[in-house]
C-alpha cells in the first residue's frame, strides 16, 4: 500500500522506512510496518501473512492490540476483527481473536459460550469459575452484565443443578474473606475440624458445609486448614473429595484445593494434559494461554518447568504444529 492511499492520515511517514509509533501512557510502542504497511496490507494482498498477524498481535499486551485495532480502523477503513475473522481460521483464528479482549472480556465470552445452546462445557465453567479470585470475579460479572445485559449468576442457575450449582453460585457471589494479618487458629481447628465431620467421618456428605467453608474463607486460611485437616483425617482433602462425591462437583472442589495450594501449578497441569492428551485440546491450550498470558503466564513457565522437567516452550513445540505452533510459542514468550 503506497503513502498516497493514507496520506490525509499519516502525511510523516516515508514510503521507505514506514513505522508506525503509538504512544501508550508513558511508553512508546514501535510496530514495525516495513516494508509496505504490514498491518494493512497483509489482509489486502493475495494470501494471508499469518506470520505478521502473529508477530504483531502476540508481544503486544492488550492495551496495545486495542490501540493497533483503532489505528488500523482509521486506516484501512475496516474493522480489525471482522479481518481477523475473514483472514485466519480454526485454533489460529480463535487464540488471535481472544488476545483482541481483555482478559475480562474473554473469560465472559468462554462463559457465555460453555452456555449457550443445548449442553453445557462444564469443563470450562469449573475452570474459570474456580480459579477466579474475588477481584477477578467482580470484573467478569460486570463485563458479563454489560456484554450480554445478562447476569452471570442467573444463567449459571439455569445451566446447572444440585449442589454443583449450588457451589458455582457461592463463588461467584464473591464473598470469600480477604486475607488477613492476624492467624486465627481456632477457627483454623474448627473448620479443618468441620470438613471432616461433614464428610469422611459421617455417612454421606454435609456439602453444604464444604461449600460455605471453601466459598468463603480466604486462601491463606484454607492452605492451614488443609494442613490441619490432616490431624483429623487419615485423608488429605484432595483424597477425601475423591472419596465423598463425584462428577463435576468432584472436579470443582478438586480444582478450587488445587487453586488453593498454587493456583500457577494447576493452569502449569492443566496446560500439560491438554498437549499430552490424544489430539492436543486446542481449546483449552488457548483459553489458559490467552487468559493468564497478561496475568501470570511467567510464573506458569517456572511452576511447568519445576513440575514436568521440560519446559513449556519445548512442550507446545512438541504438541502443537503450524501457524498455531507458531503463535503459541511467540504467546509463551521464550523457553525456560
Amino acid at each position: 500500500m503506497k503513502c498516497d492511499v493514507i496520506k490525509p492520515l499519516c502525511r510523516q511517514i516515508c514510503a521507505n522506512t514506514l513505522s508506525w509509533w503509538i504512544t501508550l501512557k508513558h511508553e512508546r510502542l514501535e510496530v514495525p510496518l516495513t516494508p509496505g504497511f504490514k498491518a494493512i496490507s497483509v489482509f489486502a494482498r493475495r494470501g494471508v501473512d499469518e506470520q505478521t498477524i502473529i508477530d504483531i498481535l502476540t508481544r503486544r499486551s492488550y492495551e496495545q492490540r486495542r490501540e493497533i485495532a483503532f489505528i488500523y480502523e482509521r486506516l484501512a477503513k475496516k474493522d480489525l476483527i471482522a479481518a481477523l475473522k475473514g483472514a485466519l481460521s480454526g485454533s489460529l483464528e480463535s487464540l488471535m481473536l481472544g488476545l483482541m479482549k481483555s482478559t475480562a472480556q474473554y473469560d465472559a465470552s468462554e462463559l457465555k459460550a460453555s452456555m449457550k445452546g443445548l449442553g453445557t462445557d462444564e469443563e470450562t465453567l469449573i475452570e474459570i469459575v474456580c480459579s477466579r479470585n474475588n477481584e477477578e470475579l467482580l470484573e467478569i460479572k460486570k463485563v458479563y452484565r454489560e456484554t450480554f445485559k445478562k447476569e452471570l449468576e442467573k444463567d449459571i442457575a439455569g445451566d446447572t443443578s444440585g449442589d454443583f450449582a449450588k457451589l458455582l453460585l457461592a463463588l461467584v457471589q464473591t464473598k470469600r474473606d480477604e486475607p488477613s494479618n492476624v492467624v486465627d487458629y481456632q477457627m483454623i481447628d474448627d473448620d479443618a475440624r468441620s470438613l471432616y465431620e461433614a464428610g469422611v467421618k459421617r455417612k454421606g456428605t454435609d456439602v453444604a458445609t464444604w461449600i460455605a467453608i471453601m466459598a468463603q474463607r480466604s486462601v491463606p486460611h484454607l492452605q492451614k486448614v488443609f494442613e490441619r485437616y490432616k490431624s483429623y483425617s487419615p485423608y488429605d482433602m484432595k483424597e477425601s473429595i475423591r472419596k465423598e462425591v463425584k462428577g463435576d462437583l468432584e472436579k470443582s472442589f478438586l480444582t478450587l484445593v488445587e487453586c488453593f495450594e498454587n493456583r500457577q501449578l494447576y493452569f502449569a497441569n492443566r496446560l500439560s494434559d491438554a498437549m499430552k492428551s490424544k489430539g492436543a485440546k486446542e481449546k483449552v491450550v488457548t483459553r489458559i494461554m490467552v487468559s493468564r498470558c497478561e496475568v501470570d503466564l511467567m510464573k506458569i513457565r517456572t511452576q511447568f518447568k519445576k513440575q514436568h522437567r521440560r519446559s513449556l516452550y519445548q512442550t507446545i513445540a512438541e504438541h502443537t504444529k503450524g501457524d498455531y505452533q507458531k503463535a503459541l510459542l511467540s504467546l509463551c514468550g521464550g523457553d525456560d
